[in-house]
């Protein structure tokens, strides 16, 4: 079996409910993940919106996320359940669909690592995040919601 990511909130290629973006309450939506890999020691997510008007908008940056977490409930906050980076607005945390106009698409991308900490403090980047993974991601698994106005 090979790393799953879904969400009872919406399906793959399906809208994001208002609730989870900057129209509603701005919380993530509930996240579970199915098919993780022997090895696996944490997990990261990434969030991103790839149709933003000056390119790639990271939405939320979350990793050091125990290895025996099988979701994310939705409205978690980010240190609750592992560590929280910084989006592309520069706050910590999760930024939910926010898009100028028109409808994006929003890539919720699940890595699966080989080592509990990526040794990186609250605030990390997603460069910095990424850096440090790319070595241990034996897995990964992508959900994609859309959201308009």
């Amino acid at each position: 079996m090979s790393l799953a990511l879904s969400s009872p909130a919406f399906g793959p290629g399906r809208d994001i409910p208002r609730s989870f973006t900057c129209d509603g309450e701005n919380i993530p939506p509930h996240l579970i993940w199915t098919g993780a890999p022997t090895g696996v020691a944490s997990f990261a997510l990434i969030v991103e919106d790839p149709d933003a008007p000056s390119g790639t908008f990271t939405h939320w940056v979350i990793f050091d996320i125990p290895a025996d977490r099988t979701d994310l409930p939705s409205g978690a906050r980010s240190d609750a359940v592992g560590v929280a980076g910084r989006n592309s607005r520069g706050d910590v945390g999760y930024m939910g669909p926010c898009p100028p106009k028109g409808t994006h698409r929003y890539f919720f991308h699940l890595f699966a690592l080989d080592v509990e900490t990526l040794g990186l403090t609250a605030g990390a980047t997603r460069r910095q995040v990424e850096e440090a993974m790319t070595p241990h991601t034996i897995a990964t698994a992508e959900l994609m919601g859309r959201y308009g106005r």
